[in-house]
């Protein structure tokens, strides 16, 4: 058993002894420095010629802004927006942004279910739900005015769903 663990120690140590040698830092060695390399002449870079001036150009015509806005539809007896009127105000958003200074009435509508006070209420709900989204677009909340408008100017006949669907509704209109 001496034997073994002298075996064991021996080979230890020497591997203990080439580790530490292995480990040393290396020695730089001294490269020779590159040849030089001779530059090379510069190239004029070649301008490209303008192209002849036209004797007029006529200025593009600022394209007037689309307020014609309608369709923005709600869920019943609710001011939450539906879905299919997000991109319908993302273009009303758009279009505002082209005349900053323009005011605007958002007319809310409801359909004729529930008495007329709780209509009146919902229809100024509306209203103002779509002031939300459009001042959170960036838009100046002092260019709109709300007005409620109840059930009083149905767009369709209230005697079906399709009809009251679409009596839910806010409009955008330019105050002037």
């Amino acid at each position: 058993m001496n034997i073994t663990k002298n075996l064991l120690f021996s080979a230890l140590i020497g591997l203990s002894t080439l580790t530490i040698y292995s480990c040393k830092a290396k020695k730089m060695i001294a490269k020779p420095d590159p040849a030089p390399v001779a530059k090379p002449a510069p190239v004029e870079e070649k301008k490209p010629t303008p192209p002849p001036a036209k004797e007029e150009e006529k200025p593009v015509p600022v394209e007037k802004p689309n307020f014609n806005l309608d369709n923005i539809q709600f869920e019943f007896n609710s001011a939450v927006l539906k879905t299919s009127s997000f991109s319908i105000l993302d273009k009303a958003v758009a279009e505002m942004k082209k005349s900053p200074d323009t005011k605007f009435i958002l007319n809310g509508h409801s359909s004729a279910e529930g008495t007329p006070e709780h209509n009146m209420s919902l229809s100024i709900d509306r209203a103002n739900s779509v002031k939300s989204y459009l001042v959170n677009a960036g838009l100046n909340a002092s260019n709109f005015k709300i007005v409620g408008h109840g059930e009083k100017e149905p767009v369709s006949s209230n005697d079906s769903e399709e009809g009251r669907m679409l009596n839910r509704r806010t409009e955008i209109k330019i105050d002037n």
